[in-house]
C-alpha cells in the first residue's frame, strides 16, 4: 500500500531545525558526539543499530527505516554540560613569562539539536533525511592561564545532512544506505611568547656594540610578559556515506549492523596575530628606547607572526556498530551495542601556510577505540516506558600526547529516561545521562618548553546531558 504524507508540513519542520543547528557543540569522547537523539540517551545509546524505535534510526542504522509504517518526524535536542578544571602539579612558565593561573572552568553548556524525517512510499521502500551534528568540541580556558601558549579556545562544529533509502528484500531482513554531506568549522586561539622573540634579538645588538652587556637585562626586561594573541579559523565541506542491515531473528529479537564512513577535510582559513606595539614596552632610558622600538618593529615584521591564509587537513574516523534488541516479554526490552571507531586516522593536526611553512599544530597519535553499552526498557503501561542504560567509552588519546584543548579520557555513562505515548500522533522522550571521566593527566610542552611552557597536572572532568524529543506520526 502506498503511504501519503503532508509535504508542506514536513518541509517546514526540516527548515526550522536546520536553522537551529547553528548552535555550538561540546565535546564527547575525543570530539565524537553520540547524542543524535534523546530516545536513545535514556539507555546510553545501547542497541542503536537494532532498536529502530523511531525515525532517528537514519543515523544509527538506515536499514531500520523501512520498519516504520507511516511518515514521521523526530525533533530532539540535548543540552550537554561538560566540566573541565585543571589541577596544577609541576607546571613551568614559558621564557620571560609569569606562570599564570589554572584556567578556570574550561567547559560550558551547549545545545545539540537534530531532526529526522522518514517517508515510507511503498511497503518495501522508505526514504529518510537526517540533519545532525556528529562531531563537536569546545573547551575554553582563561586567557591568562598557565597553558595559554598551547591552547585557550578549541572549537569544532559540524553539520551533517544525511538522506537515506531503506529496502526490505525479504520479510525479516532489511538494508539501508545513504550519503552524508558534512560542513566543518574550526577555531583555535592561543598566545605566542612575544617576550622570548624580543629577547632573542638583544644578543645581536650587544655583539654589534650598540647595547652594553650591562644594559641588556634592562632591554630584555622591558618586554617581560608580552604576548601575541593568535587566532586560527578554517572551514570545509565533504562527503561520506553510511549503510546498515537489520535482521529480525525472531518476532522478539533483531540484530543490526551499521557502518559510517570516514570523511576527509582540507579546511582553508586564516591565521591572525595581534601583536604588542612599542607602547606596550616597559619604561626604558632614553639611550635604550630607540633599540626597543627597533626590536618591536623587527619582531612584528617576522614571518612567524604574519597574518595569512592557511590550510589544515583532518580525516574524521569511520565507525561500525553491532547491536541486539530483544523483547523479553510485554514489560521488558533489553539491548546492547558494540561500537568501533577508527580514530587512528588522526595522528597529527598541522596548520600550514600557503608558503608551505608549518604555522603550528598538534601531534595526537590517536588509537582506535571501542564503546560497549547495555540498556533496558520497562513498559509500565501502554503509554509509559522507563529506560535505563550503562556504557563504557574508550578514549583515543594517550598520556604522552594529550593536549589541553582535547583533555579526554575513558568514560563511563549512566543514563535514565522516560517515554510517553500521548496519542497515535504524538510521543515524547525525556532523558538524562552522567559521564564519569577518569581524570586525564597532562604533561605537555608543545615541543619547546621555552616557548610554550610546561603544562603538568591533571584535569577533573564530568559531563551531564539532558535530552528532550518529540515524535510526530502523520495520519
Amino acid at each position: 500500500m502506498t503511504k501519503h504524507f503532508t509535504r508542506t508540513r514536513v518541509a517546514t519542520a526540516v527548515a526550522g531545525i536546520a536553522l537551529a543547528l547553528g548552535a555550538g557543540q561540546a565535546f564527547g569522547s575525543a570530539f565524537a558526539l553520540q547524542t543524535q537523539n534523546a530516545s536513545g540517551l535514556g539507555h546510553a545509546y545501547a542497541g542503536g543499530a537494532a532498536a529502530a524505535e523511531d525515525v532517528s534510526t537514519i543515523f544509527y542504522n538506515p536499514a531500520g527505516l523501512v520498519r516504520l509504517q507511516k511518515t514521521e518526524v523526530v525533533m530532539s535536542a540535548n543540552v550537554i554540560c561538560p566540566s573541565a578544571k585543571f589541577q596544577d602539579n609541576a607546571s613551568k612558565a614559558a621564557l620571560y613569562q609569569p606562570l599564570g593561573g589554572t584556567g578556570g572552568e574550561a567547559g560550558g553548556c551547549a545545545v545539540v539539536p537534530n531532526l529526522y524525517v522518514g517517508v515510507p512510499f511503498t511497503d518495501k521502500w522508505s526514504f529518510g533525511l537526517g540533519i545532525n551534528a556528529p562531531f563537536g568540541l569546545e573547551t575554553e580556558y582563561d586567557s591568562d592561564w598557565l597553558g595559554r601558549f598551547q591552547a585557550i579556545k578549541s572549537k569544532l562544529e559540524t553539520i551533517n545532512v544525511n538522506p537515506v533509502l531503506s529496502w526490505e528484500p525479504t520479510r525479516n531482513f532489511t538494508i539501508g544506505a545513504g550519503v552524508s554531506w558534512q560542513k566543518l568549522k574550526a577555531e583555535i586561539t592561543k598566545n605566542a611568547d612575544y617576550a622570548a622573540l624580543f629577547a632573542s634579538q638583544v644578543p645581536g645588538l650587544v655583539q654589534a656594540g650598540k647595547v652594553s652587556p650591562a644594559d641588556a637585562p634592562t632591554l630584555v626586561g622591558s618586554a617581560y610578559g608580552l604576548q601575541s594573541a593568535v587566532k586560527i579559523t578554517g572551514d570545509d565541506d565533504s562527503w561520506g556515506w553510511n549503510a546498515g542491515v537489520l535482521w529480525q531473528v525472531t518476532p522478539q529479537t533483531r540484530i543490526g549492523a551499521a557502518y559510517r564512513s570516514a570523511i576527509k577535510y582540507t579546511a582553508t582559513g586564516t591565521i591572525e596575530f595581534t601583536n604588542p606595539t612599542v607602547a606596550n614596552l616597559g619604561p626604558l632610558p632614553p639611550s635604550l628606547a630607540p633599540y626597543g622600538a627597533a626590536i618591536v618593529n623587527g619582531v612584528n615584521a617576522n614571518p612567524l607572526l604574519a597574518n595569512g591564509p592557511i590550510t589544515a587537513s583532518i580525516k574524521m574516523p569511520e565507525t561500525a556498530n553491532l547491536s541486539i534488541y530483544s523483547e523479553l516479554n510485554k514489560e521488558w526490552d533489553v539491548m546492547a551495542d558494540l561500537q568501533y571507531t577508527g580514530w587512528s586516522s588522526i595522528q597529527q593536526f598541522q596548520v600550514v601556510r600557503d608558503t608551505g611553512a608549518v604555522a603550528g599544530g598538534y601531534t595526537w597519535n590517536f588509537r582506535n577505540t571501542w564503546r560497549v553499552s547495555a540498556g533496558v526498557n520497562y513498559h509500565y503501561s501502554e503509554k509509559l516506558i522507563f529506560r535505563g542504560g550503562i556504557a563504557y567509552d574508550q578514549t583515543p588519546t594517550n598520556d604522552t600526547d594529550r593536549t589541553p584543548g582535547l583533555p579526554d579520557n575513558n568514560r563511563t555513562w549512566l543514563a535514565a529516561g522516560v517515554h510517553y505515548h500521548f496519542s497515535d500522533q504524538w510521543q515524547v522522550d525525556l532523558a538524562y545521562a552522567h559521564e564519569f571521566i577518569q581524570s586525564p593527566s597532562i604533561d605537555q610542552n608543545g615541543g619547546n618548553a621555552a616557548l610554550y611552557g610546561l603544562i603538568n597536572g591533571s584535569i577533573k572532568e564530568q559531563v551531564n546531558i539532558v535530552g528532550a524529543q518529540v515524535k510526530y506520526v502523520f495520519k
